[in-house]
């Protein structure tokens, strides 16, 4: 505001690039890079055995072949859900102030261990690999129940061993993540009951993410039926309104994630390519 002052050089976009931990001057959003870059769809494929896989090329749209139809499973239980933080989960007072703060960058190792669980993670990268825009979730599962919640999460898994920060071995750091209410899969202001034990696909976008995976990481995708507190438990049983289902609405369901086959789950990455790639 000085007279004579040097011009001030303000870029379109300030973003946080997490994972190298910088501050990037952008001239759109989502791009990743100021200049001589692009984004690319590059799909990210759920295997059985808890392997996880890219697609051999940027925008390829073509599944990996396979035989039969392949899934995993697990029960997913309403009078145990999977809680968004280590318990036990503080809410109120200085506790709860601090959790609140810091849980999305919480370690995920905690729900891994967990059987209703379940998580793929694909082998050392041996490159970068940056996304920058949503990264889209398009699940192929089903329930026996009527309806069921479904909560993706993106993950960037730190090498075993971290030089001079040794607490960051082994951290499942969570990139993107969100939940969708099997009911919504098709519409959100025409909700219905979920078919039971029939394929159905679950397609939702994750926040967006402006990330690097470094080499050394991995890459992991975990999919899970509740994140309690922070949504309401489904009852996995379809009512018009959750808020009033009675106690014996809420019922076991068994969850098969299919990744094998013509049924292959993934989440599609905004892949940064730059020129030199």
């Amino acid at each position: 505001m000085k007279d004579d002052a040097p011009p001030l050089h303000i870029a379109q976009v300030t973003a946080f690039e997490t994972g190298t931990n910088r501050w990037q001057g952008l001239a759109t959003w989502p791009s990743g890079c100021d200049s001589g870059c692009a984004i690319h769809s590059q799909k990210l494929y759920l295997h059985s055995g808890g392997n996880l896989r890219l697609s051999a090329t940027l925008d390829s749209s073509s599944a990996p072949r396979g035989g039969a139809a392949d899934f995993e499973s697990y029960v997913a239980d309403p009078a145990k859900p999977v809680p968004y933080i280590p318990r036990p989960i503080h809410i109120g007072g200085d506790a709860g102030a601090i959790n609140w703060q810091t849980w999305l960058v919480s370690d995920q190792r905690d729900v891994a261990s967990r059987t209703d669980v379940l998580s793929f993670s694909t082998p050392v990268l041996t490159e970068a690999l940056k996304i920058s825009g949503e990264p889209i979730a398009n699940l192929i599962a089903s329930t026996t129940g009527s309806d069921g919640d479904f909560v993706v999460k993106l993950i960037d898994v730190y090498p075993d061993e971290v030089g001079r920060q040794p607490q960051l071995g082994g951290y499942q750091l969570m990139v993107a993540a969100d939940i969708l209410r099997g009911r919504y899969r098709d519409s959100f202001s025409n909700p219905k009951p979920i078919p039971a034990d029939q394929r159905q696909v679950f397609r939702f976008a994750l926040p967006t993410a402006n990330h690097v995976f470094l080499p050394g990481h991995r890459i992991m995708v975990q999919v899970q039926s509740s994140w309690f507190p922070l949504y309401d438990r489904n009852p996995q049983t379809y009512v018009d309104n959750i808020f009033f289902a009675k106690p014996g609405d809420y019922k076991k369901a068994t969850i098969k994630i299919f990744d094998g086959g013509s049924a292959v789950s993934f989440v599609d990455l905004p892949v940064v390519q730059t020129a030199s790639r």
